[in-house]
Formats: structure tokens, sequence, C-alpha cells
């Protein structure tokens, strides 16, 4: 069984002794036979230079008799010196931090947990939004939005970069107007580990560990992938969901313990805490894409896909812009496999188009199932308006050991992501109000339930698909993003309306 770490349309890459490289060179292709690259020469020594340094190197300064030697700096830390932040912390040092957090900012942070993993542990979370109130009014559904990492325990980078958004939105309540704006406008939920037990067992046990730590049919086999086991359209009835697999689903849906414990907290929010989630995005790592619903199917189209494109590409954008890495734009689904519907079908990772050779689903065969994703359940089942996977740095050079250096930088892509996200849905007020025609007669039959997987129509087409005429849009939309230079609020607004322009038609 090959250990498979990521894949793209464009490259994969796997984990394997290199004694074993020739028998797997043997089985492919001849084109394909040198067109491997080794990644990484030294596994062990990069997994030990992912943890943290065992003392930092602070110079001291000589103690002078008759002088003092404590000398306070009044001015708090920037990124680049923040201690937390020069290493990956485990849980033992991220819980703390998080309880600190709560108490030196009470105003507007607050410590939750969502619930308790198979062993034991506390899912912790971080509560930050400020509630101006008014009591001659009664208080409308609070719009929430929710940042979860670490669904995977190897992904490390997921979890800092968590706790890196948090606390760089935590720290700017009250001194930066928009920011301040973001937290009254809005409810944000941090999870920077769902899965608690995972992450402990790669810091004291298996580095590479990645699901969570629960008991399954075969006793040497632990854990089962927490993003494949969620109930929309879980996948564990395939003759491929082998206990062994590092993306086992489970026996039934929701037999993870903290998916579980997870989807019962987002339903008790949203039935009995007058929570209205109208976004979510799932951290993971690794290879640098926004990926939008669905992740099951590559042919069903969500409803409203639209504005789910819009938005991942300003995403994507926002990200470029902070660091210039760029980011795909793509379906959760095509960011696995390779999809054909058209004859020119577009790579959404390179922006290049290419023909390939389809077999008559139109689909590639999947590496993978991608049912019962969070994606997924949150966007189907809870009506989450807008739901994202956004997989961080890299590309595949160190993939889940990413070295420490990288922490800050990738917080601050996490960051500008999280922000556009939030300022996006402050000049969008159609969420959960005022929407266009079309989008209201859709929406309607969405929320009520109804069936989205359609039956073909006479012509092909399945009822949700986009028309030609849009398709157009999002190709001036993703080449827009891709400009390096842009007037942000002249351009944004005309996308903006052209995309409502051409709804209405």
């Amino acid at each position: 069984m090959l250990d498979v770490w990521e894949f793209t349309t464009d490259w994969v890459d796997i984990r394997l002794s290199k004694d074993v490289v020739p028998s797997l060179l043997g089985l492919l292709p001849a084109s394909l036979q040198r067109a491997h690259t080794p990644l990484m020469y030294d596994l062990t020594q990069a997994i030990f230079e992912s943890y943290p340094a065992a003392a930092f190197e602070v110079p001291t300064p000589p103690v002078q008799d008759g002088y003092r030697t404590f000398s306070p700096d009044l001015h708090p830390p920037t990124d680049e010196t923040n201690i937390y932040f020069r290493n990956y912390q485990p849980l033992s040092v991220i819980v703390p931090w998080m309880r600190l957090l709560s108490s030196l900012f009470p105003t507007h942070v607050r410590m939750l947990n969502i619930g308790l993993s198979y062993e034991g542990r506390d899912i912790p979370a971080l509560r930050v939004g400020a509630h101006p109130t008014n009591s001659e009014q009664p208080s409308p559904p609070r719009k929430t939005i929710i940042i979860t990492g670490g669904s995977h325990a190897r992904e490390w980078i997921s979890t800092s970069s968590v706790n890196y958004v948090a606390y760089s939105f935590v720290t700017a309540y009250g001194k930066s107007p928009g920011m301040t704006k973001l937290l009254e406008k809005f409810d944000w939920i941090f999870i920077p580990t769902l899965n608690p037990d995972g992450y402990v067992y790669t810091w004291e046990t298996d580095r590479l560990w990645r699901k969570n730590r629960q008991q399954t049919g075969i006793r040497f086999c632990k854990g089962v992938d927490l993003d494949r086991t969620f109930g929309f359209e879980w996948d564990g009835a395939s003759p491929k969901n082998n206990p062994c697999s590092e993306s086992f689903a489970g026996d039934a849906p929701f037999q993870g313990v903290e998916s579980r414990r997870f989807a019962n907290w987002v339903r008790n929010e949203t039935e009995h805490n007058n929570a209205d989630i109208v976004a979510f995005l799932d951290f993971h790592s690794y290879s640098q894409q926004v990926l939008y619903p669905y992740s099951y199917s590559c042919t069903s189209t969500p409803p409203l896909l639209e504005n789910l494109e819009e938005l991942a590409i300003g995403i994507a954008k926002a990200i470029r812009l902070t660091n210039g890495h760029s980011y795909g734009v793509t379906s959760a689904c095509e960011g696995s496999v390779l999809v054909e519907n058209d004859e020119n079908k577009t790579n959404a990772v390179n922006g290049k188009k290419k023909n390939f050779q389809r077999d008559k689903q139109g689909v590639w065969p999947r590496m993978e199932s991608g049912g019962g994703s969070a994606l997924d359940w949150l966007y189907h089942e809870i009506h989450v308006r807008y739901t994202y996977q956004i997989k961080l740095r890299d590309t595949g050079s160190y993939g889940f050991l990413l070295p420490s250096r990288n922490i800050v930088p990738t917080g601050k892509e996490a960051f500008s992501a999280v922000k556009y996200l939030g300022e996006f849905l402050l000049r969008n007020k159609r969420v959960g109000e005022v929407m266009m025609e079309d989008e209201n007669s859709a929406e309607s039959e969405w929320r009520a339930g109804s069936d989205m997987k359609k039956e073909q129509a006479g012509d092909g087409e399945q009822e949700w698909s986009t028309e030609k005429s849009n398709k157009e849009v999002f190709e001036m939309v993703k080449e827009a993003a891709q400009s390096p230079d842009v007037d942000e609020e002249g351009e944004n607004a005309g996308i903006n309306w052209e995309l409502r322009r051409r709804r209405r038609k």
C-alpha cells in the first residue's frame, strides 16, 4: 500500500523506501519512468527539524555592577519576534495560550469546548467577537464564521495558521477600524485542532500520523479520517474502505468521535444559540489551493456556484498579494482528480488549458474517496452559504514537514484570506438578507432540502449547471485575480456588477 501524501492534476507525492523506487517505476508507462524527482533524501532529518529547538538562542547582555539589567520593552513584539510563532507548539502549550488570550481580552474573547475527543481531551476553541447591544431591540441571529484546522494530525501548519489568525484578530480589536468592524458584525470561531488525540500522537510517537486515535475493527489499525466521516454522501460502504487506510471513513456516518462532536456542536449553535453560520474555512496542507464544494462528486454542481467561485478567486488573490504565492482555485473534487466536461477544460491550478482524454463518465478514477467531508456537510446539510477548504503551503518541497520559518509567512496568508472573507461578507449584504431573484428561488429550493443531484435534462445539462455566459464572466474574474496591477475597489465593484447583471438574464 503506497503512502500518498498529496496529489493534484499535475503531480503526486509518494513516500516510499529508496529500494522500492525501481519496482514502482517498472509498473509505470515508459513515458513516466523518468518523470519523477526526489523531494526529500533524508526524511528522518526533515522530521527532526520540524520539532522546536531545545532552547532559543537569545543573547544575554553582560551584567555590570551598579547597573540594573531589567529593561522593559514598551512596544509589543512583532510577528517575527513573537516567541509563540517561532516554532510549532504542542497541545500542552496551545491550550494555556488560548486561556491566556481569553483572560487578557475578556471584552471580545471567550474560550469554548466543542466536545471531548475519543481519548477524553477537550476540543478547544476561541469565540472572538464584540457584541454592542441595544436592550430595546430583540437580538437578531448572530452571523458566525467558523475557522478550523488540524483535522489531519500531521498538518501542523494548519493548526499554527488558525492560531495566528486568531491572535491577529484578537489583538487588532480597537486598533484597526476595519478589523473592529469585522469583530462587531460577526462571531469568529477558531478551532486550532479538531483532532487533539492525533495531534498529541504526532508530537509523542509518530510525526506523520494522519487520523484520529479511536479503535477500529482491526486491533492494529487505529483511527479514522475525520474529514471522511461526516454524514453527507458518506462513502464508507465502498470496498476500498480499509481500516488500515489513511483515509478510512469508519463503519458508519459520524463514527469519528471528534467529527460527531463538532457536528453536534454546530447543530446546537444554529438551533439553540441563535447562531447563523454564514461561512466555514477548513485549513489543511498542502498544495496551495482554495477548494469549494463539492468534494464527493465531480459531476454534481452546487447551487449558487458563481458565488462560491467569485469569493474563492478573491481569497486566492488576497493570498497572492500578501507574499506572492499563488493558490489555485477549483472544486474540492477537481482538486484531487482530473475532470473533463468541455473540449477545453481549464486547469485552475496553473491557469493553462489542456485537452484530456476522458472516460465514459468524464471522470478519471479517484485515488481516494471524497465523500463524508466537513466541507460538503456544512454546505448541504447546514446550508452554510460559503464553505471552503484551503490547502496551505507548500507544493511538495517539504510537504507536511514545512519548516517553522514558514509559520509566520503562511499565517499572514491565512490572515489575508480570512480578512478578505469577512470584508466580502460585509460588502455583500445579500448574505442571509436580500438576494437576486433567480438566486432567491434557487436557495429556497436548496434550503427546503430538495435533492441537489438532479436528473440530467434532455439536452444533457444539469439543472444546476452554470450558463455559458456565466462561464465567460468566471474567466474574466479569474483573469482579473491573476493581474498584478489592479484597482481593488473599482475592479471588484465592476466584477460584482457584471456577475449580478448576467444573473438577471
